[in-house]
């Protein structure tokens, strides 16, 4: 028996294959094409280049491990949140599917919060309405392209039509449809008086499931274009953050994860839907069947390392991973960056501001000051942007035992310390950081019942590798930097530069 897991990310599609024992023997990833922003604050991806960068990533995991697409037993599906994806009556996409980031919709906002009331929309759906959130994008289009509006038939998203080209059929599962703003999170249904307020026809809206329930099988075209045999069930799966939170081991109260990838994540099961003080944080089903989530985000956290190497370059080439040589760079330079602070701003912010306008600033340079200092002040900055969602969960009651990272803010020693020292706690990694692919792969061995339960497969899979304590004078220092980085936000805006 294999199983495989699909993630259509923001960078690329990644596919990943797994033996019965949850053991990963192959993956693959195929990049998409560049985000394209026309207008600042717009973020766009093509849905079509998702579809083909999944089939790219299928085919070569299933060669890389030696494998007939009919030794896969069922596939688990994950990716990027909150994306609109508009499709016609002959299941094309009408526009490019505005994504995750996208800020455009601060109107839109104003006018879902002004037309439910911000107390209501609360109670429907556990949620703020946010930029980042689908029915804002939806209200756009209807509202600036009318045109596009009037052919629209069905609105998905991302990983959801990666499902329609596999499968045939419109479905998504309960954690991604908790971002849309158009779902009762504690019902764990679409939202019957969200739709009447906002005048969606729910005939438009994808059917729901519970993250490891078959949701449909491999079409004969979706086989004939990716190699996996016809009839293979495909699970529901879950939200990127949902599924990689499964593939952690966050699937019970206590344990939380700070992932690190284009953007950064604070993620806490919990056993019921616990709702932050002004929303500054994200209420969302969990994967795991009567649980649910409770998250804090941060728009640019691996983002603005990834800006900083593709503007300012990633130092003499040496055949060695870009990012390794950014962090060899930073090493060099005292914890505190000798004052520089970077807040990560770069396309707005959520988690604590709620503030799509919100602009990044480096702050504190001297002429003594190098680009490590720079990329070190990077570091920081974002640990210190998701150490924002540890303050929220400590008001609310959110209980904190253990702390696992992951993405590629696990991957490095240097901002694995950065991150224990700005936390203050002890953090731990995990033998097999995969990502959201390895868990939308667990989802899919509980759907084909290799495991009970979401709980079963994680605790029979998921192994801790390290644990990396605080280093006691530097998160002494970390406090107070922090302290200072929290000033700059509100200083900024009072100058009107945020």
């Amino acid at each position: 028996m294999k199983l495989m897991g699909i993630d259509v990310g923001t960078g690329g599609t990644r596919a990943v294959i797994l033996d019965e024992k949850g053991s990963v023997i192959s993956s693959a990833t195929a990049e998409h094409t560049a985000f394209a922003s026309p207008q600042k604050g717009w973020a766009e991806q093509e849905a079509n280049d998702w579809w083909r960068a999944a089939r790219e990533a299928i085919r070569l995991a299933l060669k890389r491990a030696d494998a007939r697409g009919d030794e896969i037993k069922c596939v688990g599906l994950t990716g990027q949140m909150h994306g609109a994806v508009l499709i016609d009556d002959r299941d094309e996409p009408l526009r490019p599917s505005i994504i995750w980031c996208d800020q455009r919709t601060s109107d839109e906002c104003r006018e879902i919060t002004e037309r439910v009331g911000a107390r209501r929309l609360i109670e429907l759906t556990c949620n703020p309405a946010l930029t980042c959130f689908t029915l804002p994008k939806i209200l756009w289009v209807r509202k600036n392209e009318p045109e596009v509006w009037l052919k629209t038939r069905s609105v998905l998203l991302p990983k959801d039509f990666v499902r329609l080209r596999l499968t045939g059929e419109k479905s998504t599962d309960v954690a991604d449809a908790s971002g849309t703003l158009l779902f009762d999170v504690r019902r764990r249904r679409w939202s019957v008086e969200m739709m009447a307020e906002m005048e969606i026809d729910d005939r438009m809206l994808p059917a729901v499931f519970e993250s490891a329930e078959v949701s449909g099988r491999v079409s004969k075209a979706g086989a004939r274009e990716t190699g996996l045999r016809e009839g293979t069930p495909v699970v529901a799966g879950a939200g990127d953050q949902a599924a990689g939170a499964v593939g952690m081991g966050v699937v019970r109260a206590g344990t939380v994860s700070a992932t690190i990838g284009t953007s950064g994540v604070v993620f806490a099961a919990t056993d019921h839907p616990a709702l932050g003080p002004a929303g500054r944080v994200h209420t969302f089903c969990h994967a795991v069947p009567d649980g649910w989530h409770v998250m804090g985000v941060t728009q640019a956290a691996g983002l603005s390392l990834r800006w900083f190497r593709d503007r300012f370059g990633a130092g003499l080439e040496d055949g060695r991973d870009p990012y390794e040589r950014l962090c060899e760079e930073a090493e060099k330079i005292p914890a505190g960056a000798d004052g520089v602070l970077w807040t990560p701003y770069l396309m707005g912010e959520r988690t604590p501001h709620l503030d799509p306008h919100a602009r990044a600033a480096l702050v504190g340079l001297a002429a003594i000051h190098t680009r490590g200092h720079v990329i070190r002040a990077v570091l920081e900055g974002v640990a210190f942007s998701l150490r924002d969602t540890f303050e929220i969960f400590r008001e609310m009651g959110v209980p904190v035992a253990a702390v696992r990272l992951g993405g590629g803010g696990a991957r490095s020693l240097l901002w694995r310390q950065i991150q224990a020292d700005v936390y203050g706690r002890e953090v731990e990694t995990i033998e097999a950081e995969e990502g959201a692919a390895f868990g939308a792969a667990l989802l899919a061995g509980v759907g084909c019942l290799r495991w009970s339960s979401v709980e079963a497969a994680s605790d029979e899979v998921v192994r801790r590798a390290e644990r990396i304590e605080p280093d006691q004078k530097n998160a002494a220092l970390m406090n107070r930097q922090y302290e200072k980085y929290r000033a700059i936000y509100p200083a900024l805006r009072a100058l009107h530069i945020a």
